[in-house]
């Protein structure tokens, strides 16, 4: 098995590969993302592919710059709110985006979401919307 929960604590390879693996969110570090006001979660991820699921806190007047969406993105909004220019999702509502959906999001009030992607975005300079 590839996928893993990079920052629980203790060995994951003694775990056989067909055994649940139990994360105590709560213990794991909120890491850095590009966005200085966005920080994550990683719930799990398996890096040969790019599927992660992981959560993400978006500080009030935090945006996530231009980006596509390579394969189906989705977000289940557990606090607050994220928006771009196509709507706004709040909390307990779900937002999906079809793979090469492209757009910027922000929170102006900050966000709590769950987020589950099976490639990593591709992100483009601020200069470059074609």
């Amino acid at each position: 098995m590839s996928a893993v929960t990079p920052d629980l604590p203790g060995p994951q390879g003694a775990l056989s590969a067909l055994a649940s693996r139990f994360v105590d969110v709560e213990s794991l570090p909120w890491r850095d993302t590009p966005s200085p006001l966005i920080k994550m979660k990683v719930l799990m991820e398996e890096p040969s592919t790019g599927l992660l699921t992981a959560l993400f806190r978006w500080a009030p007047g935090s945006v996530l710059g231009d980006h596509e969406h390579v394969r189906i993105e989705q977000s289940y909004i557990l606090e607050g709110a994220i928006e771009d220019d196509e709507g706004e999702c709040t909390a307990g509502n779900f937002v999906w985006r079809p793979a090469g959906s492209r757009h910027s999001a922000r929170s102006p009030k900050g966000a709590l979401v769950l987020a589950f992607f099976l490639a990593p975005n591709r992100f483009f300079p601020a200069e470059d919307r074609t």
